[in-house]
């Protein structure tokens, strides 16, 4: 573990997005295995990624962003409120702005500015789009490795990085498997699959680099990491692992993920 703080956090935040966008490929890959997975499979998978994303918001990026703030000369709840609604504005807006559809949604309901993009595109941009926030939050968290070098830190953006890999790998079945069963070929259902996890290394180099950068913005940035994934869960997940009735499961599934990033995050700090 120590010998991993001789590379720089920038460095560090590319290798551990790198393998969470390997776990979505991996996700993706089943299609070459199968045509389709059961409805409860993928609703239930849905739920335990919301409930991944939920603790780590939390235990990974809004606490660290409160400890942080304290002893600054201002209120330590401040920063993290800030980031944290600001997070969730940014995807509000891109929301309204760029094309893109929701998984079990038919193309009359998708949202952004209207265009004459095909369903499989507009499919894929929404789940690359909320991808975004994962990449982001495994960045940030390496780029704290820059501020405070410290086992403790370094531990937790590994817990983290673990955390959204495992949640990525149903998120890679609930993309390919729906595209496959629409009529894509399993190539085509593979790639846009993986596709929609490969901006997360993009996202993750670019919080890595800003913080590093800009060390006073750390606590902002955790917290609007954890707005953005929020939103994502409860503007995107939640409603898609629900709309088939699977209500409990996608509940209990939830449950236990976020039990699975709180035993992490506490485990390896």
């Amino acid at each position: 573990m120590n010998s991993m703080l001789n590379f720089h956090p920038v460095l560090l935040a590319l290798m551990a997005t790198l393998f969470t966008w390997f776990m979505t490929a991996l996700g993706a890959s089943t299609v070459f295995l199968t045509r389709e997975v059961s409805r409860k499979v993928l609703d239930g998978s849905l739920g335990f990624a919301a409930g991944v994303m939920i603790a780590a918001s939390f235990w990974s990026l809004l606490a660290p962003a409160i400890e942080m703030s304290a002893g600054q000369g201002i209120l330590n709840w401040l920063p993290a409120s800030i980031g944290f609604l600001m997070g969730g504005l940014f995807l509000a807006v891109v929301d309204r702005i760029i094309p893109h559809l929701h998984l079990g949604c038919p193309i009359e309901e998708a949202e952004g500015i209207k265009t004459i993009w095909h369903r499989n595109r507009l499919l894929a941009i929404a789940v690359t789009l909320h991808n975004i926030p994962e990449g982001l939050a495994v960045g940030v968290a390496f780029g704290a490795v820059a501020a405070n070098l410290t086992y403790t830190s370094l531990a937790a953006a590994i817990a983290l990085a673990i955390g959204i890999g495992i949640q990525n790998f149903p998120e890679g079945i609930a993309v390919s498997m729906p595209l496959r069963g629409e009529g894509l070929s399993r190539r085509k259902s593979f790639w846009y699959g993986q596709l929609s996890g490969l901006v997360e290394p993009i996202a993750g180099v670019i919080g890595a680099l800003l913080v590093t950068i800009f060390t006073p913005l750390l606590p902002y940035a955790l917290s609007f990491a954890a707005g953005a994934m929020i939103f994502v869960v409860i503007e995107d997940i939640i409603p898609e692992c629900q709309r088939e009735g699977n209500i409990d499961l996608a509940t209990l599934m939830a449950l236990f993920g976020f039990m699975l990033m709180m035993i992490l995050d506490v485990a390896l700090s």
